[in-house]
């Protein structure tokens, strides 16, 4: 069954790409998908990686002014959310807030015949449903990535001038000397991979669902833990790739 789904996956990714070459691509419906990806999920994304560079700064601070390392926390705080923590949130809340949407969506879709009219209508399926959205994934999740850094690099700031009364400009200075852009260069590849993985695998769950209304949660259900597991499982080579 796995198995099964990967190949399932991996051909539909095949015939996409070559559309895609040739230029079969609808720029209106990619518009549209950019907007129901990105900026419906901009909110819960933007506030988990705001609570998440707070809570970072609020474990580190206290002992980092103790032992009189106050200099790194601004570089620890940004190096963890631009490598790893705002990729993998952001991704995994458009993940759990877009791509839940985009498997109900085309289960609906298939279970009332509708993806039977299209190709009826002569119609691919994969140009009309699966390009669109891997294209609007692939440009919006950097993008949410990058607001999500600055959001949870500021809620840091905020937290430890609060609790440790580090000054912002000494945790700024932090920040800027030990980000490097090779760094906001990975996560910004981490976040288009794991954009792609997130619209190809809802598309596909969607695309495969059969039976009746019942079958459209458990194919909403299977795409919201498969994304999760596969966009953890390819962070973990990524980093191994970049930073091993």
């Amino acid at each position: 069954m796995i198995i099964d789904f990967i190949g399932f996956c991996i051909i539909n990714l095949f015939k996409a790409a070559q559309k895609i070459v040739k230029g079969d691509i609808s720029l209106k419906n990619t518009i549209n998908q950019a907007a129901i990806i990105g900026y419906d999920s901009l909110p819960i994304s933007l506030t988990i990686s705001l609570v998440a560079g707070a809570v970072l700064s609020m474990q580190v601070a206290e002992g980092f002014i103790i032992s009189g390392a106050d200099a790194y926390i601004g570089g620890l705080v940004s190096v963890a959310l631009i490598r790893e923590m705002a990729p993998i949130f952001a991704s995994l809340a458009i993940g759990a807030r877009a791509g839940t949407a985009i498997t109900a969506e085309i289960s609906n879709m298939v279970i009332t015949e509708q993806v039977d009219a299209l190709k009826a209508l002569k119609v691919d399926p994969i140009e009309y449903l699966l390009i669109p959205r891997l294209i609007a994934a692939v440009i919006v999740v950097p993008l949410v990535t990058i607001l999500a850094e600055l959001i949870g690099i500021i809620g840091g700031m905020f937290v430890t001038n609060i609790t440790v009364d580090l000054h912002p400009r000494l945790y700024i200075q932090s920040v800027w000397l030990y980000t490097d852009t090779y760094d906001i260069q990975v996560s910004l590849v981490k976040a288009a991979v794991f954009g792609l993985l997130t619209a190809l695998i809802c598309t596909c769950h969607g695309l495969r669902t059969r039976g009746g209304a019942k079958e459209i949660g458990v194919s909403t259900t299977k795409s919201a833990i498969w994304t999760a597991v596969t966009i953890l499982l390819a962070d973990l080579l990524l980093s191994w790739i970049f930073f091993a």
